[in-house]
């Protein structure tokens, strides 16, 4: 095939291309979440889809794909057709099976493109009552007195509470017994009941508990107070810097989506969490709403690979896969 009839069919391929963005959306949009219904992480994307319906003028809907650590709403999405019409709400799991996985189909950033991050919330670092402690410092001094008498509660291997238990004791130079659960808050009971010392959790799902004395807050794994806790100091105020984690997601798209289309994406869905009512809804959580454009939100993911990366291999962390 000679230059020129290359030339031509390049020209009709983004030509198409243009055309495919002048007239997107043309019909339902989908976005695969890759969690349970009901969820925060399922909650923080369901509550952007009418907005997204009245902008773009077409039906937005949420379409649950849970199970192994996020990666098969992954997997779905980056063997879709790169037109605009299937997203994905990935989320910080996504970035550590980046990570983790030997074989992984869908690489943030390389087969699944970042749009926007949509919240993130850092987790809360509380403990049992009857561990006689009240602030980090005391805890530190009780974990180097005494390495056995610590127990901490992790979602298992690659979990962002696994990585952040590990980073607490490098951070700190202290020992912990980690006891893994099947799930991130799947330790509740046992952290209720005194069976487990030391847990890592959202904010949201552990206020009650510490207002009524159940559990007791040393710490915020952030770079700020959270606002439904605003009497809860950060890590690095009480003591220990260096320590944070976030639970965050974010809207990508499959490779080769074309940049007229996440631009547009980018563009409503920024308008959306902008608006108060999703600002408001969010903060009675204590999310951080993103909204950073793609090229952010792109470094943003990158940042967390290369730290978690770290911690990984620092702690010499390994699943089987």
């Amino acid at each position: 095939m000679n230059s020129f009839f290359k030339t031509m069919i390049l020209l009709s391929l983004l030509l198409t291309l243009q055309a495919q963005a002048d007239t997107y959306p043309s019909k339902m949009i989908r976005i695969v979440e890759p969690a349970g219904p009901g969820s925060a992480v399922d909650n923080a994307a369901r509550d952007l889809t009418q907005g997204m319906s009245d902008l773009l003028g077409q039906q937005v809907i949420i379409d649950n794909k849970p199970g192994a650590n996020s990666a098969i709403g992954a997997n779905e999405v980056a063997r879709a057709p790169a037109d605009g019409y299937t997203l994905f709400h990935g989320n910080v799991n996504n970035a550590l099976n980046d990570l983790l996985l030997k074989n992984n189909c869908c690489k943030l950033g390389e087969a699944l493109i970042p749009v926007t991050r949509v919240v993130s919330v850092p987790l809360v670092m509380v403990v049992h009552p009857s561990l006689p402690v009240n602030n980090i410092k005391e805890f530190i001094a009780l974990a180097k007195s005494d390495p056995k008498k610590i127990t901490n509660a992790s979602g298992g291997a690659g979990s962002i509470t696994q990585l952040l238990g590990e980073l607490t004791k490098a951070k700190a130079g202290i020992s912990m017994t980690e006891i893994p659960y099947k799930a991130i808050g799947a330790e509740m009971p046992d952290l209720l009941g005194g069976h487990v010392m030391v847990a890592y959790l959202n904010p949201v799902v552990i206020a009650q508990h510490i207002k009524s004395g159940k559990l007791k807050a040393l710490g915020v794994a952030g770079n700020k107070r959270i606002s439904i806790m605003p009497d809860v100091p950060t890590l690095a105020e009480a003591g220990l810097p260096g320590v944070e984690g976030a639970g965050w997601n974010g809207i990508f798209v499959p490779k080769g989506t074309p940049d007229a289309v996440v631009t547009r994406l980018f563009a409503e869905l920024n308008k959306v969490m902008n608006t108060r009512t999703y600002k408001d809804k969010a903060a009675t959580y204590g999310y951080d709403v993103g909204s950073e454009n793609p090229a952010q939100f792109g470094q943003f993911v990158k940042d967390e690979i290369t730290k978690w990366g770290k911690v990984i291999k620092d702690a010499n962390i390994k699943i089987e896969n």
